[in-house]
């Protein structure tokens, strides 16, 4: 693996990785609404 190129795009590709996990754990805002799959979560997170 080659790292990040900078420190900014560390921020970002954490910060995704981390929401990801607050999703999978139920601890994000829009997680309430059970009836929504992880892939739904984030298709929504990403729009």
């Amino acid at each position: 693996m080659l790292g990040f190129k900078s420190m900014a795009s560390a921020r970002v590709i954490l910060g995704g990785i981390e929401m990801v996990h607050m999703m999978r754990k139920g601890q994000a805002n829009y997680a309430c609404n059970s009836q929504l799959s992880l892939a739904e979560q984030f298709e929504m997170l990403a729009a």
